[in-house]
């Protein structure tokens, strides 16, 4: 088998692995939601072989001046600067996952005062002001200066619990970027100019690069979704990914799955996509609305119904408690594999562009 046939074939077989891969996440088991922690965990899993694998058909065993030739020339710095982008990107989702963690303490608040039995006035009451934190936190908007809380969360504010402290919170956990700084815009920065290669291309070196750009970018697009992050109103819901290509048959169908739930989000002014998140505000509303009404000793049918609530909102806080800080570690992994590649790319058209002695 000659040079050529078997980079063809080494394509081929990336772009079979990337199907396979992203199918495998377009099917998650029932304990692994869309968005949720671990399956975080499995799309950062996905991106890094998918990187490493990439990273060996362009680069291992080849000529450094094939790179720095056109279209070459053009495609690796274009992918150089959006991986620059998705490192910004890593940046401030790592420190969104602490903002992910201030609302689990809150949850553990909200179980430590109603899993208690007899339940009396003084757990709801103590309940009641965590769980309008807790809502307050969950709906401030993406610059983090506003709350879009319940009427009840206002309320609460008036009795001494100040929303620009919480805000001001809020940011100090997350908010390590510059303030003008846009994850919007951002993932509309990565997708502008991406095109599929058409021709000759289509089969050759240009489509894994095609291929790890829009891995990338959806990878990074999907993160901004799920974990509170700076600036998100105007994320993108659609980048193009021609519907005939075989490996992107379920990024695709993920990537409409995933933006769908977006628009209801930007609608309902949610924090963001993650499973966990979206099941914890749920549950905090029903048990706003029992603390709201609890007298001791309390409607046994409601205690009942409460129980059940924070029972499930400790399995939620037990998952976050195992996953979080996990998941921040995979995150600062991607982004030094991001560097690392970078790095790599520069010194091959380093290479490349070096006259012949």
């Amino acid at each position: 088998m000659d040079t050529q046939e078997q980079e063809l074939e080494d394509i081929e077989l990336f772009q079979k692995h990337v199907s396979d891969r992203f199918t495998e996440l377009s099917s998650p088991p029932e304990d692994d939601a869309l968005l949720s922690v671990s399956w975080l965990h499995r799309l950062l899993d996905v991106f890094l072989c998918c990187e490493a694998e990439f990273e060996a058909i362009l680069i291992m065993d080849r000529d450094p001046s094939q790179l720095s030739k056109p279209p070459f020339d053009r495609l690796i710095p274009e992918f150089i600067e959006r991986a620059v982008k998705a490192l910004d990107i890593c940046n401030a989702v790592a420190n969104g996952v602490d903002s992910v963690r201030h609302c689990q303490k809150l949850s553990e608040i909200v179980i430590s005062a109603l899993d208690q039995n007899p339940l009396g006035d003084g757990h709801a009451k103590r309940a009641k002001k965590a769980l309008l934190m807790l809502l307050s936190a969950m709906n401030l908007d993406d610059k983090g200066t506003h709350v879009k809380a319940t009427e009840r969360s206002w309320s609460f504010g008036r009795r001494g619990v100040n929303k620009e402290q919480i805000a001001g919170h809020f940011r100090s956990l997350s908010w390590q970027v510059a303030k003008n700084w846009s994850s919007a815009k951002q993932i509309q920065s990565m997708i502008y100019n991406l095109v599929a290669p058409r021709g000759a291309e289509a089969s050759g070196l240009p489509s894994p690069i095609y291929t790890m750009n829009v891995i990338m970018i959806f990878v990074m697009w999907a993160l901004v979704a799920a974990i509170p992050c700076q600036e998100r109103n105007g994320l993108p819901t659609h980048f193009p990914v021609p519907k005939q290509l075989n490996w992107a048959h379920s990024l695709i169908g993920l990537q409409e799955k995933i933006a769908d739930e977006w628009k209801k989000k930007e609608k309902k002014g949610m924090s963001g996509l993650l499973d966990e998140l979206q099941k914890m505000e749920k549950l905090a509303q029903s048990l706003i609305d029992f603390t709201d009404s609890f007298h001791f000793p309390g409607d046994a049918e409601k205690v009942k119904e409460a129980a059940v609530n924070v029972s499930e909102l400790k399995e939620i806080f037990g998952r976050m408690d195992q996953g979080l800080t996990p998941l921040q570690m995979h995150i600062r992994e991607v982004f030094h594999r991001i560097v690392r590649s970078r790095t790599e790319f520069l010194d091959v058209l380093e290479k490349g562009s070096a006259p012949v002695l």
